[in-house]
């Protein structure tokens, strides 16, 4: 048992759980999250850390307060959602949301609960059968506007009980017009909307995940600081590297010497890009370092500029 803060909470910790530390920390960890969940919402619990959930409603209600009038819809990863960051949203803000559910979570339906990854397998014998006798497909076609281009889906939309989030607008997106591609699903707390609009709001959050994947590659979660503003250097670091990753493949005299001196096709993410342009500069110094040795120059000699730039 322990005091925190001044409003001394108390948070208790069960002594029968003290020895999964040293048999299962795995479960001991669990438990400790489990608590650390319960507790979270205490200002003096709050206040020695919080997660990405709390700080994400502090965002919304903030821009909430500033733009009262305004309803804009709020889409995340399956990550973000969960029972009580959706129910702030539905209830606290209300706005309408657009989450995220992974192949693994459940739906109920009238034979019980069962997968969403299984029930869009079911759905897709459905579709098939349907098809071959020349009735209504399960899984429509649907064509949505992105940056200027058009992408088509097909799509099955219709409200089910999904289990800790009560009703929701279910849809699940295939690519192929055969279906034999990963399907993804997402849920909505406006139980009228459609999968049109729903897919639509959804497609504005995926560069925001192409970014934390690409952003990883150039070391945006490489980094041993404890310090918030060392924290923030690398972030802005990162960032920049990035940027000017994007802008390289905007380049069009730098695709040109890439693509003479490599002999690529430059398509591709910016984690391509970062080792197409560490190739070249590995390139540039074994050819620095050849031409240095063949004019009779010592390594060390030849090397010299560069670990001048470095130190």
């Amino acid at each position: 048992m322990s005091h925190l803060g001044s409003d001394c909470t108390i948070v208790t910790l069960k002594e029968s759980k003290f020895a999964l530390k040293e048999t299962n920390p795995k479960k001991w960890r669990q438990y400790l999250l489990g608590v650390w969940r319960r507790y979270q919402g205490k200002p003096a619990v709050a206040a020695l850390h919080q997660s990405k959930l709390l700080i994400g409603k502090q965002m919304i209600q903030a821009w909430v307060n500033e733009h009262p009038d305004l309803k804009l819809p709020v889409t995340f990863d399956s990550w973000y959602t969960q029972p009580a960051f959706c129910r702030f949203l539905t209830d606290t803000v209300q706005l309408p949301y657009v989450g995220t559910l992974n192949a693994s979570d459940k739906v109920v339906l009238q034979s019980g609960e069962m997968t969403v990854g299984a029930f869009a397998q079911q759905l897709k014998k459905e579709h098939e059968i349907a098809i071959k006798n020349g009735k209504p497909p399960v899984f429509k076609p649907i064509t949505i506007r992105y940056k200027g281009t058009k992408e088509q889906y097909f799509s099955y939309c219709h409200t089910h009980r999904i289990p800790k989030l009560g009703k929701q607008r279910l849809v699940i997106n295939f690519r192929k017009d055969d279906l034999t591609d990963n399907p993804v699903f997402y849920i909505c707390n406006r139980l009228r909307w459609q999968a049109k609009g729903i897919t639509t709001i959804r497609r504005h959050r995926w560069p925001v995940e192409v970014y934390y994947e690409e952003g990883k590659a150039e070391g945006l979660d490489q980094y041993q600081l404890r310090d918030f503003e060392g924290i923030s250097r690398h972030v802005a670091l990162v960032a920049v590297v990035y940027s000017l990753l994007r802008a390289a493949q905007q380049d069009t005299v730098l695709r040109g010497i890439l693509q003479r001196q490599l002999k690529l096709i430059l398509e591709g993410t910016v984690a391509f890009w970062r080792r197409t342009t560490e190739a070249e500069n590995l390139w540039n110094l074994a050819v620095l370092i050849s031409f240095g040795l063949l004019a009779g120059k010592p390594i060390e000699v030849i090397l010299t500029p560069l670990l001048e730039t470095m130190l």
